[in-house]
């Protein structure tokens, strides 16, 4: 029962946090806003055996990969803040969060790697809560949240790219989405 309830609250909160990507089914937003859905779904599915059987295989693999989930998590939002620029030529833009209105394409750092440093972070973190507890119904949410996290990339990519233009097509041909050097 109080899975039930802990998983309305958050959701109205992400809902609240979402509002305006909502309003925008083409946006990021509002297919990142199903990922964070099946994300929270799996975590309150998965919370009761999170330190069951510690050093069994699977749970290793979990904290492998909720630990690294971190680093492209940090190192993202790391640069973004200092490289950005958010200044008011994307203010009117409201499906974005206030981090994402960059007026700089930032291509440095993890960047010159992959083009969704946050949404690998989140990739990892999914699938290590998956790992918590692998099951069928673990499997599907965490399906379904890689498949919502890739539709949230490609939304991404073409809102870069009309903001962006031409500098962000030739970032798009020399990077990867989310893993270096292989997809």
């Amino acid at each position: 029962m109080w899975i039930s309830v802990v998983f309305v609250f958050l959701t109205l909160i992400l809902i609240y946090i979402s509002r305006n990507s909502l309003r925008a089914p083409q946006s990021h937003g509002y297919y990142r806003f199903f990922a964070w859905e099946c994300i929270l779904g799996l975590f309150l599915l998965n919370v009761k055996f999170w330190f069951i059987q510690p050093l069994a295989w699977h749970q290793l693999i979990a904290w492998f990969l909720l630990f690294v989930s971190l680093i492209p998590l940090g190192s993202g939002i790391h640069i973004l803040r200092s490289q950005g620029r958010q200044v008011d030529k994307r203010k009117g833009d409201t499906s974005l969060l206030a981090f994402e209105k960059t007026t700089n394409l930032i291509t440095s750092g993890i960047y010159k790697y992959i083009r969704h440093p946050m949404y690998c972070s989140l990739l990892l973190l999914t699938w290590g809560i998956f790992f918590k507890r692998p099951n069928l119904t673990a499997v599907t949410l965490a399906t379904t949240a890689t498949v919502f996290l890739i539709f949230t990339a490609k939304a991404d990519e073409a809102e870069c790219t009309r903001f962006f233009g031409d500098q962000y097509r030739e970032y798009l041909k020399h990077t990867k989405m989310f893993i270096p050097f292989f997809f």
